[in-house]
């Protein structure tokens, strides 16, 4: 019996990676979770973002620094109206779960790119935040079918990412990684006037057919706002 699961391709900091090639590092940590199924889902209730210690110290360093940790972008995303944004309102999440990663360049500086991830049966969705000066204009040059679009008054791009597929054969012990289907993400300035970093919002199907642009928006519309520190326009 084999097992597919998918994930996108690391993207985009497309600005960092027409500068130098990058290697994403000190991702486990809450990502581990994604091989757990929740205490909560096993009593058929929707999962929860998970809060131990380590996820505990990584928020308390994030806030020392002034950033956003895994943890809480997890939270903003896991919302009870999740399943009905993505058009699939008889599910549930799955596994929810946050991490604290970093992209490190070629000079050796690390940027921190915590991110939080919610599963369902038929999508993922991911948010994520990179803390590089890189501003969002310009980037539309740069991403597979961009879109340059205004969320919520700032700055943001629509684009499409191939996902990778890793399969495992849950008998012989092989996995083996291909193509898989099309993630759709959207690229948004933290702040109006696109001072550098993005958030990131990602979506795609287990099923490799290609996402709704407007769930993606909807979700955009909602989660955003949940961020702690978000910057509203006006």
């Amino acid at each position: 019996m084999a097992e597919i699961v998918a994930a996108p391709e690391k993207g985009p900091n497309a600005w960092a990676q027409a500068i130098a090639a990058l290697v994403v590092v000190g991702a486990l940590g809450g990502g581990l979770y994604v091989i757990q199924k929740n205490d909560a889902a096993a009593a058929d209730k929707p999962a929860v973002c998970r809060v131990d210690d380590e996820d505990e110290k990584a928020t308390k360093a994030a806030k020392a620094a002034q950033r956003i940790s895994g943890t809480e972008l997890c939270t903003a995303l896991n919302r009870a109206d999740l399943p009905t944004l993505l058009g699939t309102p008889q599910e549930r999440a799955l596994t929810a779960y946050g991490s604290d990663g970093s992209v490190q360049m070629a000079s050796g500086t690390e940027i921190p790119s915590p991110e939080g991830t919610v599963q369902l049966d038929t999508y993922t969705v991911k948010l994520s935040r990179s803390y590089d000066d890189l501003p969002i204009a310009g980037m539309e040059d740069l991403l597979n079918e961009a879109e340059s679009k205004t969320v919520l008054g700032h700055p943001a791009v629509l684009y499409s990412s191939q996902t990778i597929a890793f399969s495992f054969d849950l008998g012989g012990g092989k996995s083996d990684a291909g193509p898989g289907g099309i993630a759709r993400a959207l690229v948004v300035a933290p702040d109006t006037k696109d001072g550098g970093g993005s958030y990131e919002l990602a979506i795609w199907r287990q099923d490799n057919v290609r996402p709704d642009d407007t769930a993606l928006l909807s979700i955009a519309q909602k989660v955003l706002p949940a961020i702690p520190g978000w910057t509203a326009a006006g």
